[in-house]
């Protein structure tokens, strides 16, 4: 069996303007299963609408009803990212601006009676790595899956890009968190794409093993305020950048008292 149309997509952050776009374009390419790298909340307005998605294209006992395109989604993937992980236990090493998304959201899931245990099962469910046949999947690097940042500097670190590539269980990782796409290569080669981009052939090469950023749906952070994901075919990848209505996420932050207007500005400049 071939390798499916694959969706990679990461640091979501409750922006449905993104998720909406995201969802639309990855129709028209014909995705037919997604992988989620974490960080479904935080930062924006709307987690439970998140959550609620992910589950959908991820989860195979939470699907959409029959005759929807959804519905025809081969079963997925979703990871715990560093946010996942603070609702669970504690975001005192957050920086305040995200610790104050962090206390709010807690608060958000726990506001819906009939959803609230769904959605701390599943946050509790997910894993902080996994693999398949052809790749390894992380929130923020091969040996630290939840909390360690992958940055375009790093491919100067030897001794940390050194140790990420031994950490690999296969010979392609895809990680979020930075919410910077980019690849890394085992020997030392560094490639940050602009705008849509490939597609580009990884290769099945041990000799040279390959990180690759899939770059953040709902918060960018590399000077270009498109949303970013990435589609995979086992052999190929291909990154996405899509506009969106940023104007309506900023709008759905600042609706909220307790989120900072910061996490609403950023979005305009993808910073």
């Amino acid at each position: 069996m071939s390798f499916p149309l694959t969706a990679l997509i990461s640091d979501l952050h409750g922006n449905v303007p993104a998720l909406e776009a995201m969802l639309d374009d990855a129709h028209k390419q014909g995705v037919q299963r997604f992988v989620c790298l974490g960080d479904m909340v935080g930062y924006g307005a709307n987690p439970r609408y998140a959550l609620d998605l992910v589950m959908r294209l991820c989860v195979e006992h939470a699907r959409w009803p029959e005759g929807t395109s959804e519905s025809e989604l081969l079963p997925g993937l979703c990871l715990k990212g560093n946010h996942e992980e603070a609702l669970l236990s504690s975001a005192s090493d957050f920086n305040p601006k995200a610790r104050m998304a962090i206390e709010w959201t807690r608060g958000e899931l726990d506001s819906d009676r009939e959803r609230s245990d769904v959605y701390w099962d599943f946050i509790s469910s997910l894993s902080a790595s996994t693999s398949d046949e052809r790749a390894m999947y992380a929130h923020g690097s091969p040996r630290d899956p939840v909390r360690e940042y992958m940055l375009p500097r790093d491919i100067k670190d030897q001794p940390k890009m050194r140790e990420n590539f031994a950490a690999m269980t296969r010979s392609v990782c895809f990680v979020g968190h930075s919410h910077v796409p980019g690849i890394y290569y085992e020997d030392e080669r560094y490639f940050l794409p602009r705008g849509t981009s490939g597609p580009y052939l990884l290769g099945d090469s041990p000799d040279c093993k390959v990180i690759v950023n899939v770059g953040s749906v709902g918060q960018p952070r590399d000077g270009d305020c498109c949303l970013s994901y990435l589609l995979f075919d086992g052999e190929m990848i291909t990154f996405r950048r899509i506009e969106y209505e940023i104007e309506r996420a900023a709008a759905a932050i600042r609706a909220v008292d307790e989120l900072p207007e910061f996490l609403a500005e950023r979005l305009f400049s993808g910073r």
